[in-house]
């Protein structure tokens, strides 16, 4: 039999560039390493987590999966959205391919088969907090918050946000983060049950530690199917809801909403919102940045031309009324 060998990979030689990963005293510990962009993720990022969860899940020597961000100020504060806006929003097709690794890394997290800690040792925002919300126990540092953000940057939280804070919260405190896109205190998520302790950040390792020590302590396939029962909510919204969001949020990014504020995220302004407002009340596009692509060139025949134009922009001549066709 050679099922040991070809499916225990605790002797698997893994090299990362983004992520620090450790076992020891069965504990596997996945650490996003990205400090100096509050440990948001890359798409390589996502490539390396998903094959740490697969390295951990399937290692027979570790009984325990801890999740945590490098440094002090933040778990996680979900994608890098300087590489939506360079990337993503140029070429929206392929954000439906990279929300392909992030559903391979959350799904790595419900499908372990061993109990996931977040270690939250800072800000827990955005995909962040999706993140600990997929794993089964969050230690929370006493000066964290968590907080969703998608309707302030053009983005909708449907990562796990929308389908299973209001399994955790109810309905009108998920409701409560998702629109308002307000800061969770570290009390507040304790009280509202979004975590199970809440510590100084000194002692947030020897809480973890504490609860892999009972963790531990327990038959691993009761533990590995008592997770696969409690995940019935989880896994029903989440099933229900991932491939329709993938591909909405693909299509949304080819809107202005997401080009607005991601570039004003990036460039450290104010989304400018309530122009995008004025302009659907005004009956203008508020979903195209120049207007609906709906006027040709009679000059050179140049179609598709956004409505707002003034000059062609393909021969650079002026769009009078004159030159100017609805197609």
């Amino acid at each position: 039999m050679t099922i040991k060998k070809n499916f225990n990979m605790g002797n698997a030689q893994l090299r990362f560039q983004e992520i620090l990963y450790d076992k020891r005293d069965w504990v596997a510990r996945i650490t996003i390493n990205r400090p100096q962009v509050y440990n948001s993720y890359s798409t390589l990022a996502l490539q390396e987590l998903a094959t740490a969860m697969r390295d951990a899940s399937w290692d027979d020597g570790v009984a325990v999966i801890v999740i945590t961000g490098a440094g002090d100020k933040a778990f996680c504060t979900g994608g890098d959205v300087k590489e939506y806006s360079e990337l993503y929003t140029r070429r929206p097709r392929d954000y439906w391919k990279y929300m392909g690794l992030f559903r391979g890394f959350i799904e790595s997290i419900l499908n372990a088969g061993k109990p996931t800690i977040a270690r939250i040792n800072g800000i827990a925002v955005g995909g962040g907090n999706e993140v600990q919300l997929a794993c089964d126990l969050a230690v929370m540092a006493e000066g964290a918050y968590l907080q969703q953000v998608g309707v302030k940057v053009g983005s909708v939280a449907c990562g796990g946000a929308t389908q299973w804070l209001p399994i955790h919260v109810g309905d009108r405190r998920a409701r409560e983060m998702l629109l308002l896109c307000e800061k969770i205190s570290a009390k507040k998520a304790l009280e509202w049950g979004l975590v199970n302790a809440v510590v100084s950040a000194a002692d947030l390792d020897t809480a973890v530690a504490d609860y892999c020590r009972r963790l531990i302590d327990k038959f691993p396939e009761c533990l590995r199917y008592t997770r696969e029962q409690t995940n019935f909510w989880k896994n029903l919204s989440w099933h229900q809801t991932i491939g329709h969001a993938a591909d909405w949020l693909s299509l949304h990014y080819t809107s202005a909403e997401p080009n607005e504020g991601m570039k004003a995220f990036v460039e450290k302004r104010p989304a400018e919102i309530l122009k995008l407002r004025q302009a659907a009340k005004d009956g203008l596009s508020s979903e195209f940045p120049w207007g609906a692509y709906a006027e040709r060139c009679c000059e050179c025949g140049a179609k598709g031309l956004p409505e707002g134009f003034s000059h062609c922009g393909a021969c650079g001549k002026k769009l009078s009324a004159a030159a100017v066709v609805k197609g």
